[in-house]
């Protein structure tokens, strides 16, 4: 298994660096993880070749690209159909609100949407994956992809939670970290310094962490020097056209 990043950039894209967007791919089987601004466009294989999506949660720079996506499959001589969609209901309605219709109009033919929760898990191709409920502003989904006895876990938007009891055997964690050191006393915002996901990843004895979702305002090596003084290994950071091996 492995995983190509295409855009990690937190809260919004920059010229060099997309939204958050991962293809996730084992054997024959290749996974649009998170449809962040840019993402699509930046695809390091054609489109065509993705042959599922997954969304996080419904904040604009995780799935917005799913339009673009949408137009670039459906309004063409040879239309693309029926490419399986996983997301939760709260992002499929959303989603579907956007365009004005009823969710199983909002995408015609193009999309095979399959909601799921925390909790629930599916097969695809050669990608087991486990959707996992994360702490965030608003409904978020974790996942734990597994192939060929190798596990990677990637966080999506999250902060501290009991979401961290499932990383048990997991040889990559692909966790966001998007606040500044330190955390603030009053700091509510659901999201991890650099410093929360290396303790997770300690607690959890995760095989590698790589940091992603940081933001363009925030120093990103610093951010990977803050995780590794907890982590106490050597931590990556998810630069757009990294391959990460799991």
């Amino acid at each position: 298994m492995k995983v190509r990043v295409i855009g990690s950039s937190g809260t919004f894209p920059t010229p060099t660096n997309p939204g958050s967007g991962y293809l996730i791919e084992s054997g024959g089987t290749r996974v649009w993880c998170d449809a962040g601004p840019g993402t699509f466009t930046s695809m390091p294989v054609d489109g065509d070749l993705v042959d599922a999506v997954f969304i996080s949660h419904r904040h604009p720079d995780h799935c917005t690209d799913l339009f673009t996506a949408y137009h670039a499959w459906t309004f063409r001589p040879e239309p693309r159909s029926q490419v399986p969609l996983y997301a939760s209901n709260d992002v499929l309605d959303h989603l579907a609100a956007f365009t004005s219709k009823r969710r199983q109009d909002a995408f015609g033919d193009t999309f095979e949407l399959h909601p799921v929760e925390g909790g629930d898990t599916a097969q695809i191709g050669d990608l087991g994956v486990s959707f996992v409920e994360m702490s965030h502003s608003v409904p978020a989904l974790g996942t734990r992809w597994e192939s060929n006895g190798r596990t990677l876990f990637f966080t999506g938007d999250t902060g501290p939670g009991d979401w961290s009891e499932t990383l048990g055997g997991v040889d990559v964690l692909l966790s966001e970290a998007a606040l500044p050191e330190p955390r603030a006393a009053n700091e509510s915002i659901k999201h991890l310094t650099p410093s929360e996901a290396g303790q997770i990843a300690r607690n959890a004895g995760v095989g590698s962490l790589v940091l992603t979702h940081i933001p363009p305002y925030i120093d990103a090596e610093a951010s990977v020097a803050a995780a590794e003084s907890v982590f106490d290994r050597p931590v990556r950071l998810a630069a757009p056209g990294a391959e990460l091996k799991v």
